[in-house]
């Protein structure tokens, strides 16, 4: 019997004659996750991914690189052998013994029907095998024990604890999208949700430095080597924004501040989408959170743009945007504390109403030809690469 990881599709199965481009791009992006652990072959096979391991392969770290892959449904390590009764019926009394368990249920599925018993008489085949040689109870909710079989043509593949996958659709089918990631719990959330859509994020982080600290910098970079585990690496770009906003406060009423700045972020995350071909750009903006974030000010900071601009926290309560953050692993660096170039000549009470003639009349003074390709020249930008070892790798839930 061969030792192999079993991949089930999830959106991918329905995508009719698109199906076979998102299965190559999901098919592009495994293989590049699992170098270095070097798997003996990946193939596509019968509607799944099947990863054929090497004998000595590290099954536990597959699994966990495994589970961040989005498109996949759910995962399963599981050992192969030859569609024959009797060579499946000795296989699982091998992989059964020692172990201890009051209570099984079988669950055989025949995916093709050349095999002469259908998933029904499977269960009831194998359910008295496995009966006769424990004198286990068959249970069907919550047994002890869930002896799974998936017999696909000529191959059955046997398994014991199937593993929830990301869900979502393969990396870079959803084109790219550019993120402004401030290094709170908001954005990398909104980030995490566009990726698992299919799209490649690009970030964009404004600071102060020398003027702050450089924490929020090296906070941003910590988060990402978190979420580029979901697309292998993330390219960041540092924006200086100190000579901006200095040129803001100059200029602008006090109370329109805070939207002038936002609006000045979105013109040069704009112009950084656009040189690398990016179609949107995405915030973790949430109605109402903060001052900036009133409709008004939402409506008002997003005519600074053409592009369109992706708030998929929009309408999140905090309580989920945290437990979201918490589950991929975020939450903690984001709590962290930092400066970031926003706490920065922030006006005591900031407009929650912004029209967008009182915010284009603000910024008449401002040189913004100058101030925008100044700001993205001195930026740098750097590629930051997955980190496997986060908390996620512990959470790996059985469906």
């Amino acid at each position: 019997m061969k030792r192999v990881i079993v991949l089930h599709y999830h959106e991918i199965n329905l995508k009719g004659n698109n199906r076979g481009w998102f299965e190559n791009r999901l098919h592009q992006h495994v293989a590049r996750l699992l170098r270095g652990i070097e798997p003996v072959a990946l193939e596509r096979f019968g509607g799944r991914l099947i990863v054929t391991l090497a004998p000595e392969a590290r099954v536990e770290e597959c699994l966990a690189r495994l589970r961040r892959v989005f498109g996949i449904a759910n995962l399963a390590a599981a050992w192969e052998v030859p569609t024959d009764l009797s060579e499946i019926r000795q296989t699982i009394e091998a992989l059964i013994a020692g172990r201890t368990f009051r209570t099984f249920k079988i669950d055989a599925r025949r995916a093709t029907k050349e095999f002469h018993l259908n998933s029904q008489q499977l269960n009831q085949e194998l359910g008295a095998f496995v009966q006769g040689l424990t004198g286990a109870a068959v249970r069907m909710e919550n047994p002890d024990l869930t002896v799974s079989l998936e017999i696909v043509g000529p191959r059955a593949f046997i398994h014991f604890d199937r593993i929830a996958g990301a869900g979502g659709l393969p990396c870079g089918t959803g084109g790219k999208v550019v993120c402004l990631l401030s290094g709170g719990i908001d954005s990398p959330v909104a980030a995490y949700r566009l990726l698992r859509r299919g799209c490649q994020v690009m970030y964009v982080h404004f600071h102060s430095f020398p003027h702050t600290t450089s924490e929020s910098q090296e906070k941003v970079r910590r988060i990402l080597r978190v979420l580029a585990a979901y697309q292998l690496d993330a390219r960041l770009f540092l924006i200086p924004f100190a000579e901006v906003q200095r040129e803001i406060v100059a200029y602008a009423p006090p109370t329109l501040r805070v939207v002038a700045y936002r609006r000045f972020m979105m013109r040069i995350a704009e112009k950084i989408a656009l040189r690398e071909g990016a179609g949107a750009l995405v915030t973790g903006d949430n109605l109402g959170q903060v001052a900036s974030q009133t409709l008004e000010n939402l409506r008002t900071i997003s005519a600074a743009v053409s592009l369109p601009i992706f708030r998929p926290l929009i309408g999140d309560d905090k309580e989920e945007i945290m437990e979201a953050a918490r589950r991929i692993g975020t939450y903690e660096i984001s709590i962290q504390p930092d400066q970031d170039c926003c706490s920065m000549f922030v006006p005591r009470h900031p407009e929650t109403m912004a029209s967008l003639e009182a915010a284009e009349k603000a910024e008449a003074a401002l040189d913004a030809a100058r101030l925008i390709p100044a700001a993205i020249t001195a930026g740098t930008r750097e590629t930051i690469s997955a980190e496997f070892t986060t908390p996620l790798e512990q959470r790996m839930k059985s469906v």
